[in-house]
């Protein structure tokens, strides 16, 4: 039975979406760490995370750069640049920054900044075991939103009424009676609408992946020093 993950990080941990593609059944929990995804019954074989993996030592990601483009304006904001690698031991914004000025005279965005700490935990879960590394994978929700309605990027940001609207629009008829569900099941304090909506279209993008239907930014990913593949999965 082929089980597909998605997910996407939120104030209590990870938002956890898994689907049983034979009979379509959607569960929802959270999980408070990454590597709790190794618990799970049973273990979903294909992951799609919303959280960048693979790391430069220098510059931006040729994924990033692509999501960017396919994007353009007003959404392609919605793909910040990842960090660097050095940046994961800083334990201060500013340190951040200083070390992003060194290496190649960029800063770290505030976003990125918030989100750090659950990159280095997807970091450390993904280089303690080289098996996960192709087994859990980086999706961007903008990039498959966009795919799910025929190339349209959204036209508002997902936090604004009309973005929900927009990403409901797509959500609920494939997932609707899971979405609702899940609203009401999880304790609404440990995840954000707009966290829920992203993680359907991380699971979204997982059952492409399992019926072979993905597309892969850019076509031949790089892989970084600890060897992680640096792709955004579509």
């Amino acid at each position: 039975m082929t089980v597909v993950a998605g997910i996407d990080g939120c104030p209590a941990g990870w938002l956890c979406l898994t689907k049983h593609v034979s009979t379509g059944r959607v569960q929802a929990r959270i999980l408070p760490t990454i590597i709790a995804l190794l618990d799970l019954r049973p273990r979903p074989q294909v992951v799609m995370v919303d959280m960048p993996i693979g790391l430069p030592d220098a510059g931006p990601r040729a994924c990033d750069i692509a999501a960017r483009a396919e994007l353009l304006r007003p959404r392609a904001s919605s793909v910040f640049r990842a960090p660097i690698r050095p940046m994961l031991a800083a334990t201060t914004y500013a340190r951040a920054c200083r070390l992003g000025m060194v290496a190649d005279g960029c800063k770290l965005s505030k976003q990125a900044w918030f989100i750090l700490p659950k990159i280095r935990e997807l970091d450390v879960f993904l280089r303690a075991d080289p098996k996960r590394n192709g087994w859990v994978r980086e999706v961007h929700p903008e990039v498959s939103f966009r795919a799910w309605a025929g190339g349209r990027a959204k036209a508002h940001p997902k936090r604004k009424a009309e973005g929900r609207a927009e990403r409901e629009a797509l959500v609920e008829p494939v997932y609707g009676a899971a979405y609702v569900a899940t609203q009401a099941s999880l304790p609404r304090g440990d995840f954000a609408n707009d966290d829920l909506l992203d993680a359907f279209a991380a699971l979204w993008t997982g059952e492409r992946v399992a019926r072979g239907r993905e597309r892969v930014l850019p076509a031949e990913p790089p892989v970084d020093a600890c060897g992680l593949r640096m792709e955004i999965v579509v």
